[in-house]
This record gives C-alpha cells, structure tokens and sequence, in this order.
C-alpha cells in the first residue's frame, strides 16, 4: 500500500482546517514527496516507520547535499504529517517525536540602508509609464514591508490612500491592514492617475500593479523588475523582495518602533520570527560603538 492517500489527506486537512498558505502547501507536498519516495526505496508505509528510519531519512537529505536549513524544515513537514496520522488514529507512535532537527546557522538578513533604498527607488525612469509603475511599486514595498506574493495580490479596492491604509491578504488568508507613508502615497496616486489607465487597454482587471500587457503583475515579473533596477542602482549582492522586507523592519526598530508592532505589519504569527531583527539591531550597535567609543 502506497503512502500517497495518507499524504493528499493530510495536505487536504491543513488547507482546509488550518487555511495555509498556498505555498506553505506547496512546500509540504514537495517535502513528504521526498519521504514518499525514501519510504518506496526500503518498501515501507507510513505506518511501519519507525524512529530510525526517520534518522536515516535526514541522513540521506543531508548526504544529497540538502542544507541544515532545508533538512529541518522536510523534517518539519514529516511531523506535521505524523501528528495529524496520530490524531486521526493511523499511527498509534509518532516516529518524529524524540528526532533533532540538524543545528542551522543563524544567519541575519541582509537589508539596505537608507541611502541605498533611496538608489534603488529612484533607478526607475520616471519620464516613462512602466518607470512611474515600478518606483511606486519599489516605494511601496518599503514602506509597507509586504511580500512579493502579497504585493502582486493587491487589487485596486485594497489600497485606501485617503485613509492612508492598505488592506493586505498574507499567509494562512489573514488579512490585515498596513500604514502607508506619505512618498508611497504620492506615487501610487501619480501610478494610478497617469500609467495604470494605459496599461489597462479597455479591459477591466481589478489588480492594482499591471504589466506590459495588461494583466496581473506576477512574482517573476516584479523579480526582474527588481533584479533590474538594482543592478541600475549598482547594489552589489543578492537583492531580493525579502531584502526589501527586513529593510523595512531594521529601520522602524532603529528609529523606536516597538516589536509588537513591527510584528503586526509583518504579518508574522509568532513574534520569536520577528525577533531576528533585534540581532540585527544589536550587531549594528556594537558596530558603531566599536568604531566610535575613544576606548573600545
């Protein structure tokens, strides 16, 4: 008996029951692929497992040269799985249950500072319809701290600028409304009044950013868009949309904000994942002091 059935129920259960994410779904399904296939190779179902071969997966993972990282989320996966086996009474043991995840550096987010993002929003040809698209895209992006997937969601409805406030769909489908800053303010409204209008080409689409074409902005577009302009703005180094996202959380933290705060904006469910920046905040501070304390 293969163990595929119990998978599609489970990813059915969380999308259902638990409203993840669709990529949060689409990462679980290509983590338990992965231990579907190693319990194929030893001819096991999901009911036989056992403590060991769990070990043994995660051995094998790392041996693929998978990263610590991407071994401990898999095996995150594998857990969900297992405990929603044991609620639902196919596993009497959770064979996940006494297994550590693999050590995994704590690496900090990159992000940009204030001069930088100043470079970058300003790389866009203002003269030209799709140049006013992307700095309002860009100066959107830092002021609200959204994601990719959230900002290319956006529909015209979402963004109230007399109110100053933009509604946003995140993971899990929870909505939530975010602060927009004066500069993101006036571009959008200079996007919407002179470039949108053109790009819509007598069709109805109700997504607020729109490509060349006409329709939605998708995630690889806006990559480009940015990979672009970053390269215009001569940023060395990866940039990506997260890169924008932890800028935007490391300059409210240096100016006051709060973390609770910092928290609801990100739309972030724990706030442990929030606290990343506040290493962020304490490297630079050491940083600063070593560089201008007469005696440190």
């Amino acid at each position: 008996m293969k163990t595929r059935p119990l998978v599609e129920e489970f990813l059915h259960h969380v999308s259902v029951e638990r409203g993840l994410a669709r990529n949060t779904l689409l990462a679980y399904g290509q983590d338990l692929l992965k231990f579907e296939r190693f319990l194929d190779g030893k001819a096991r179902h999901a009911r036989q497992v056992r403590r060991g071969e769990i070990d043994e997966f995660m051995r094998v993972l790392a041996s693929n040269g998978l990263q610590a990282g991407s071994v401990a989320r898999t095996l995150n996966a594998v857990r969900a799985f297992y405990r929603y086996l044991l609620a639902t009474k196919v596993v009497t043991l959770d064979p996940t249950a006494q297994v550590r995840p693999p050590r995994t550096s704590k690496r900090l987010p990159r992000f940009l500072n204030l001069e930088e993002v100043d470079r970058l929003i300003a790389a866009p040809d203002g003269s030209t319809a799709l140049g006013r698209r992307d700095s309002a895209m860009l100066e959107l992006l830092f002021a609200t701290g959204l994601r990719v997937s959230e900002l290319v969601s956006l529909k015209v409805r979402d963004a109230n600028l007399d109110a100053a406030v933009l509604s946003c769909m995140g993971k899990g489908s929870k909505e939530r409304l975010v602060p927009i800053g004066r500069a993101a303010i006036d571009r959008l409204r200079l996007y919407l009044a002179t470039t949108r209008p053109a790009l819509v080409r007598g069709r109805q689409p109700h997504a607020l950013f729109l490509n060349s074409r006409g329709g939605a902005m998708t995630r690889q577009g806006f990559w480009k868009i940015l990979k672009d302009h970053g390269a215009a703005a001569g940023l060395r180094g990866r940039l990506s949309p997260h890169v924008i996202r932890h800028s935007f959380a490391t300059q409210l933290l240096e100016r006051g904000a709060d973390l609770r705060s910092v928290q609801v904006m990100l739309g972030h469910a724990d706030i442990s994942t929030t606290q990343i920046y506040t290493h962020v905040n304490k490297d630079r501070l050491k940083r600063v002091y070593r560089k201008t304390h007469p005696r440190a």
